[in-house]
């Protein structure tokens, strides 16, 4: 059952996209004030635009490079690119938004004395050697690779929010995401599931890298955001990091042939050279999670998820060309 806590007034950096626009509909639905701050680099209005009219949501166009003034309770800071395509085409702006958005929102917490949580990433981990990966792993990144804009930027983040929290006494929650999936993600964004999916929707080819034996964890938005407010709910002493995630594990491979499955397409799997620094393997060990979250694990089943994703993929891909997006 959901929690409906007294209201507060809570701010969401990177609102406006694909995590979240999710989050700021479930803190509404709790009956909370919102303030969605987005620089729609990534982020889309589209995503927001039933909530606009909202009395207790309030969006505001705003790069988190620079500094914040504001009051609020309660503030998740999700701003960033997340995927390759989009955390690559201005690598150093993706580090600012990081390492400096880290250190805005912190500060911004340190003023009103808020509770902050961290969206930290699974990237944290690098192409990793253990398997699955736990919170005690350390990691096995590449700091000058092409990747390296986010994963040390996430990385970075971390550590100024322990520091936050052992210099200033801050109230800090640290979560690091494994990969989601769901409606709102943008049709452009790189990602397997949205690549594989607008691929499979046009009859194009399917591209996978590699011999597509390499492994993802695919967790559906909804039970990533409840465990992303329940991680904001606990008490003071937890901080994170704690992996969130859905550790059922599918290669590439699987995945593009349950797509074609699922969305009838004619389209044909081909195989390109894996990039750079490309994980092999990547799944979460969620045991933390469960412990400190009343429980959590995910709930939604890939295919279950998948269908709802590839419908709203079909309308959004129709919009698109009307508009004459793609």
């Amino acid at each position: 059952m959901p929690r409906y806590n007294l209201s507060k007034k809570v701010l969401v950096t990177g609102g406006a996209g694909f995590l979240g626009s999710h989050l700021c509909d479930r803190l509404i639905e709790q009956g909370h004030d919102v303030l969605c701050v987005d620089n729609l680099f990534t982020g889309s209005k589209r995503n927001i635009e039933h909530l606009l009219a909202h009395p207790r949501f309030e969006y505001m166009r705003h790069d988190v490079t620079f500094p914040l003034y504001v009051e609020v309770d309660e503030i998740y800071n999700l701003a960033c690119p997340a995927s390759p395509v989009h955390y690559q085409h201005d690598p150093v702006q993706t580090t600012k938004t990081s390492v400096h958005g880290a250190i805005n929102m912190l500060g911004l917490a340190k003023r009103v004395r808020a509770k902050i949580l961290q969206a930290s990433t699974s990237e944290v981990y690098g192409d990793p050697e253990i398997h699955p990966q736990v919170e005690t792993y350390w990691g096995r990144v590449n700091p000058i690779g092409i990747r390296s804009c986010y994963d040390e930027g996430k990385r970075c983040a971390e550590t100024l929010f322990f520091d936050y929290y052992r210099q200033h006494k801050l109230r800090i929650k640290v979560m690091r995401i494994f990969n989601t999936y769901g409606p709102r993600m943008h049709l452009r964004d790189g990602r397997v599931v949205s690549n594989f999916i607008v691929q499979a929707l046009a009859g194009e080819d399917i591209t996978i890298y590699g011999d597509g034996q390499q492994t993802r964890s695919f967790c559906y938005v909804d039970d990533l955001i409840q465990a992303m407010i329940r991680m904001m709910d606990t008490s003071d002493e937890v901080l994170g990091p704690v992996n969130v995630g859905n550790p059922v594990e599918f290669s590439m491979l699987d995945l593009a042939k349950k797509v074609i499955e699922l969305t009838g397409s004619r389209s044909k799997i081909v195989k390109l050279p894996l990039p750079a620094d490309d994980p092999k393997q990547r799944r979460p060990d969620i045991s933390m999670a469960q412990a400190i979250l009343d429980g959590w694990t995910p709930e939604t089943q890939l295919e279950a998820g998948l269908k709802r994703t590839i419908a709203y993929f079909e309308k959004a891909v129709v919009s698109a060309t009307a508009a004459g997006e793609r």
